[in-house]
């Protein structure tokens, strides 16, 4: 039974989850927008919004946890370097999720997260 167990499956052991959700939020703040699963783009939402409230603190303890879950160091550059301007009226809610047609192949709902 997984009651109260927040954290998608995704129906992949540990280690290939957290692999997809770190390249998932890599490409995610790279490219301001992606296009997966409805149920990866939720499971991505929290580690993406978690990095830009790091980003938010700007401390070098922050710039460590981020440089430690992304996947290239000079995108957290860029995103320590941004986040305050871009996000620092807002407390939480960095991204949006609309759903769209469902994939062909498997009848998957699929979803655009973009970065608001």
């Amino acid at each position: 039974m997984r009651h109260r167990r927040r954290v998608p499956q995704l129906g992949r052991p540990a280690d290939q989850r957290k692999a997809l959700l770190r390249s998932l939020a890599t490409q995610l703040i790279r490219h301001g927008q992606i296009t997966t699963t409805k149920t990866r783009a939720k499971a991505v939402r929290s580690e993406v919004e978690r990095m830009i409230t790091l980003a938010k603190d700007g401390s070098l303890t922050a710039r460590r946890q981020a440089l430690g879950y992304l996947l290239d160091k000079n995108l957290v550059h860029a995103l320590f370097a941004e986040a305050s301007d871009r996000y620092g009226d807002r407390n939480g809610g960095y991204t949006r999720i609309t759903r769209t047609k469902r994939r062909r192949g498997d009848n998957s709902e699929m979803a655009i997260i973009e970065l608001v």
